[in-house]
């Protein structure tokens, strides 16, 4: 059987590549090819610029509201699609059905719904300056380039093309290679919802697509969501015009657990923030710190929760819930860690070992890992895994866990269980991260800036001030008497 062949969504449809380069697909879950992307080669690109430059004449020309409205259909639209986005998803990342079904579509439609409703809310300001005076406005940047991470396909794209397009922006978004279908089912939704023709387009590729739209001079922002090396990378080349970048990287978070914490409260976070999207959430807080005197209650709850409560298989059965890792590359890579942790001296509780379910034999699956016995300066505690595992460390001293937590060059995420309510605030304040949780984990909301401390980011996603990242202030200065001149 022959697989389909998808063409890059440029101006409106799809647009054959004149190279003829393609790449294959797989389904995480089975090691199957289920379908081929053609290659973003010059001439795609070419032609991504030049419609980008018509559909961002026509969408800024647009009212704020006339925009707004368009986002809203097209958040009707993918809220009426949800099950066969979620599919998509399912299939291009090995996530779990169960997890797809109820976030992946339904957070990236709030993120647009969100924006389009900020949309006519943006305003300048005037403000006298003797007896002139000035005003400013708000107006979109131009053309935007969106590059997508794997693990969250559609959100990432829903995410970067909000506020993008709620500002008046046009964007050419990249999705990874891996996952790239979900970008082109958004872009066809823009276009049945009323975005005119050019103002999203999708370019497909590896690396040296992403290199050529943070070189390209004709685009003024790069919105970058990977790893932290990739992310040095962009910021160079984009460095050499000037671009505003946005850079959403990795993470090594922490979560401290307090013994005046609700610890069965606690466990559920630390296995959310560890085994959800099989661990492939650069929030995950993958270092767990554990009061001493609440340490073996937790350790116990957690073991016996994560050995009877996950179910690992097809990820598209509604009663799993740890699917495939992205790619064969990856899981080995997990392993590796995995490998690593056992020769630095830590014990494994539970775990460690690829997985071969029963109804999704070739798929690429890592146990649910957990480590104890963990140290700060080991390989397992200090590197992004990005995989289902977990480190457990203990603690007996407020300071220093707070001092243990922060000595990291990564900085996303954090997050403190306790009833205190004076030492939830007070730890929290300390803790060099962007994004941070008391008593709950993972939560993203729209209204929420997201974003990371230190090698974890640049700027904000989400949130009223991402909208003045997609934005740039014009001043007007208005002259009402005469000009002095000593001319």
């Amino acid at each position: 059987m022959t697989t389909p062949v998808y063409e890059n969504f440029i101006n409106g449809h799809f647009l054959k590549n004149q190279s003829g380069d393609t790449f294959a697909v797989k389904n995480p879950a089975t090691d199957e090819v289920i379908y081929h992307v053609e290659v973003a080669d010059e001439f795609i690109q070419n032609a991504a610029i030049e419609s980008a430059k018509l559909g961002f004449a026509a969408w800024s020309a647009m009212t704020p509201i006339e925009r707004s409205r368009i986002l809203l259909k097209a958040v009707s639209i993918l809220r009426e699609r949800n099950d066969e986005l979620a599919k998509v998803e399912v299939l291009d990342t090995g996530k779990p059905w169960q997890e797809a079904e109820c976030v992946d579509v339904e957070t990236g439609a709030d993120v647009i719904e969100y924006f389009a409703g900020l949309a006519p809310a943006q305003v300048g300001q005037q403000q006298m300056v003797g007896n002139d005076f000035y005003y400013t406005r708000k107006e979109p940047l131009g053309i935007c380039a969106g590059i997508g991470a794997w693990n969250y396909p559609l959100q990432i794209a829903c995410w970067k093309s909000g506020p993008a397009l709620a500002a008046g922006n046009a964007v050419i978004f990249k999705p990874s290679e891996e996952t790239p279908l979900g970008a082109i089912k958004l872009a066809e939704i823009f276009i049945e919802a009323g975005v005119p023709a050019g103002v999203f387009n999708v370019v497909q590729g590896a690396g040296e697509v992403g290199q050529w739209l943070t070189a390209n001079p004709d685009i003024e922002k790069v919105s970058f969501t990977g790893e932290v090396g990739t992310g040095k990378k962009v910021m160079a080349s984009a460095a050499g015009s000037l671009k505003d970048v946005t850079m959403e990287l990795g993470g090594k978070s922490p979560l401290l657990v307090f013994d005046d914490a609700d610890v069965s409260q606690a466990v559920s976070a630390a296995m959310l923030g560890n085994f959800y999207t099989q661990g492939e959430v650069c929030t995950n807080c993958t270092r767990i710190y554990v009061h001493k005197n609440v340490y073996q209650q937790f350790i116990d709850e957690l073991k016996t929760r994560t050995e009877q409560n996950i179910i690992a298989g097809d990820p598209m059965d509604p009663e799993v819930n740890l699917g495939a890792l992205i790619s064969k590359k990856h899981q080995e890579l997990v392993l590796s860690y995995i490998d690593k942790g056992i020769s630095e001296g830590a014990t494994l509780l539970t775990g460690g070992k690829a997985l071969s379910p029963a109804s999704a034999p070739n798929g690429y699956f890592v146990e649910p890992t957990i480590f104890v016995d963990c140290k700060d300066d080991m390989t397992i505690v200090k590197e992004e895994i990005f995989g289902p595992v977990m480190s457990v460390l203990v603690f007996d001293d407020e300071d220093d866990v707070i001092r243990r937590a922060n000595d990291t060059h990564l900085g996303l995420a954090a997050g403190v269980f306790t009833k205190d309510i004076q030492r939830a605030h007070r730890v929290i304040h300390q803790l060099q991260a962007g994004i941070c949780w008391i008593n709950s984990y993972g939560n993203s909301p729209a209204e929420m800036p997201v974003g990371g401390y230190k090698q974890s980011g640049i700027g904000r996603e989400n949130g009223i001030e991402t909208l003045d990242h997609y934005t740039q202030t014009k001043s007007i200065y208005v002259g009402m008497s005469n000009i002095e001149s000593p001319f």
